[in-house]
């Protein structure tokens, strides 16, 4: 069984499956994806990640805003975050990070919201899902200041080993999507090939990021079944071995997720 540990169910392009979301599930189940985490990224799709964790019995989801959806000049408020967590469905944080590639002028708020839902962290051991791009730095000096026990995950990582080593260092873990299969991504692959067993995860990102060979489409649940087997591949692994890992890896890191 493969899981799909960072997919936006609310925002797939459904016209391969004529529109319906039942479908496109079912075509991932049809191809060994048994869990989705479905995740969140602002305080408007807060109650439609929910919904979906609600509606669906193998849909997790989280709760969080992305850096890129930060409201202007206003980090999220503690306390709306830690209700939104109190859910028996929303497992993890965020997603949350930096980005400075397209914002670089809102570092500071970016920072303060990251600080934000580090502390709720904290304050409720879930795990949180960091973003982050063009940001390294800074990325790890909060992680390093936050001193999270129960750590997360650096999802869509397309940093370089080193930084990979930190955050394992840290207790992250970390997750690779389609991006990896990509021609130009061989300093990925060198990361992919030495993450350790235990720490790596697999997503689509969907409706972002398909892999090989649907890049230039939009990325559904079912192709994290292409991003499982070129890892395997390249790690030398027998696909059926990685697929039990990094679901195991993701009951370990999610512990509330229903799988």
């Amino acid at each position: 069984m493969l899981v799909d540990s960072h997919c936006h169910l609310d925002r797939l392009d459904l016209t391969e499956h004529a529109g319906s979301l039942d479908a496109a599930l079912d075509a991932a189940r049809a191809r060994g994806v048994g869990h989705f985490l479905c995740i969140g990224v602002s305080a408007d799709n807060a109650a439609t990640v929910r919904g979906l964790a609600e509606r669906y019995a193998d849909v997790d989801c989280s709760v969080g805003v992305h850096p890129l959806d930060l409201q202007p000049g206003a980090a999220p408020a503690l306390d709306w975050l830690l209700r939104e967590l109190e859910h028996p469905h929303v497992v993890a944080i965020g997603e949350t990070g930096l980005d400075y590639h397209y914002e670089p002028e809102a570092a500071e708020l970016q920072q303060e919201s990251f600080r934000l839902h580090l502390h709720a962290a904290s304050l409720t051991g879930k795990p949180v899902i960091v973003h982050t791009r063009g940001a390294r730095a800074d990325t790890l000096a909060l992680l390093r200041e936050a001193s999270l026990v129960q750590a997360g995950v650096l999802h869509c990582f397309t940093e370089d080993w080193d930084m990979a080593k930190a955050a394992l260092d840290l207790g992250f873990y970390i997750s690779l999507s389609g991006i990896v299969t990509f021609r130009n991504a061989d300093a990925l692959r060198d990361v992919a090939r030495q993450v350790p067993a235990d720490r790596l995860l697999v997503e689509t990102d969907s409706p972002y990021l398909a892999p090989i060979p649907y890049r230039g489409k939009p990325n559904l649940p079912q192709y994290v079944r292409e991003v499982a087997e070129f890892l395997a591949m390249l790690r030398g692994e027998p696909y059926e071995r990685f697929a039990e890992q990094t679901t195991a890896n993701f009951k370990r890191l999610f512990p509330q997720a229903r799988i």
